[in-house]
């Protein structure tokens, strides 16, 4: 049983080939609150999208799963007055952010959905590249600090670990791995 269950990603179901209905606005919200507001608004049935991805992580042994939103922190709504107002009915909002190319959005957002209605598994990659000092978050591994070598593919990253003044290589998942910075939080 997943930890965060996957919930309506859209709404309605056929968002992408409606006539528009005012323009899109970017939703800033109070993190973990995207899915909250995306609820809010099938509830008022006002038009929302919401791209969610698997993300699963090992702990004592046991794999749990979660559905977490691809862009944390924001979903996406055709603005209206309607939608206006139910936006700040609620805490959960910190901010409207305007799109200035409606088109370059709208395209970019209906790639998403056509690639996640064909199935194909979407990551969303932190800001990581070769060089970067990382931190292991999960694991056996877990604290552990080194710097990103190289990309294996979209999903695993080769992570250098210095100790003795050798370097040991070893392979970690992307979603196993947060930039050192965030190490302090």
């Amino acid at each position: 049983m997943p930890i965060l269950r996957r919930e309506s990603e859209i709404f309605p179901a056929d968002l992408f080939s409606i006539p528009a209905g005012g323009p899109w606005t970017i939703v800033h919200v109070r993190s973990r609150q995207e899915k909250a507001v995306a609820r809010l608004f099938k509830e008022r049935k006002q038009p929302f999208y919401l791209p969610q991805i698997e993300k699963q992580v090992r702990r004592d042994g046991r794999t749990f799963k979660s559905f977490i939103p691809l862009f944390g922190g924001y979903l996406f709504i055709r603005l209206t007055d309607e939608t206006r107002q139910t936006l700040w009915s609620t805490k959960a909002v910190v901010r409207m952010i305007q799109v200035d190319d409606q088109e370059l959005l709208d395209g970019e957002l209906r790639q998403i959905r056509a690639l996640q209605e064909a199935g194909a598994i979407l990551v969303a990659h932190p800001e990581i590249a070769a060089g970067d000092a990382v931190r292991i978050a999960d694991g056996v591994f877990q604290g552990y600090m080194g710097t990103v070598v190289r990309e294996l593919d979209a999903t695993r990253l080769v992570v250098s670990i210095t100790a003795l003044n050798k370097s040991v290589i070893a392979e970690f998942p992307r979603e196993s791995v947060v930039p050192a910075r965030a190490a302090r939080r």
